[in-house]
């Protein structure tokens, strides 16, 4: 039986769609290991204050915190508790819908997510702009960019 296999240029298309889906995600771990090392904060404690401390007022319900983040429900329960026992956010009920919780930044955990976002900034300084320097790497940003789903320059 003769063995079916894809076009040469579709191996070598596939193999670098690889390289780049496991070099980002390598990268992403290592610079979050980081954070985690250097200022305390799981990945994902990390992603929502960050989310937090960039939202207007800073401050989110919940439902928008799991759905930003691509978390569950549960799984945002759980990084939510953790962050309110650390007194880094506050659970609030919004005030036009008392249905509606809000996840609130408190000043620890602002003052938190900025410490962790500078050793993340340093981090990618050295380990991606340091090595492909800083137009290359804007060039890259903007080339993602242009790849995500729903972009403007997707329409």
């Amino acid at each position: 039986m003769a063995e079916r296999r894809p076009p040469q240029h579709e191996v070598t298309l596939l193999r670098q769609w690889n390289d780049l889906r496991t070099g980002f995600r390598d990268l992403a771990d290592e610079l979050l290991n980081d954070v985690e090392a250097n200022a305390g904060l799981a990945p994902s404690s990390f992603q929502v204050l960050w989310f937090l401390v960039t939202a207007p007022e800073q401050s989110a319900p919940m439902s928008r915190l799991a759905e930003t983040l691509g978390f569950t429900t549960a799984g945002t329960t759980k990084v939510a508790d953790r962050l309110a026992d650390a007194g880094f956010v506050e659970r609030e009920t919004h005030p036009a819908d008392r249905r509606v919780i809000l996840a609130v930044l408190t000043d620890a955990g602002r003052e938190k997510a900025v410490a962790a976002s500078t050793v993340l900034a340093k981090a990618l300084e050295e380990r991606v702009v340091g090595r492909i320097g800083a137009d290359a790497f804007a060039a890259l940003v903007d080339t993602i960019g242009a790849l995500t789903p729903g972009s403007s320059k997707d329409r």
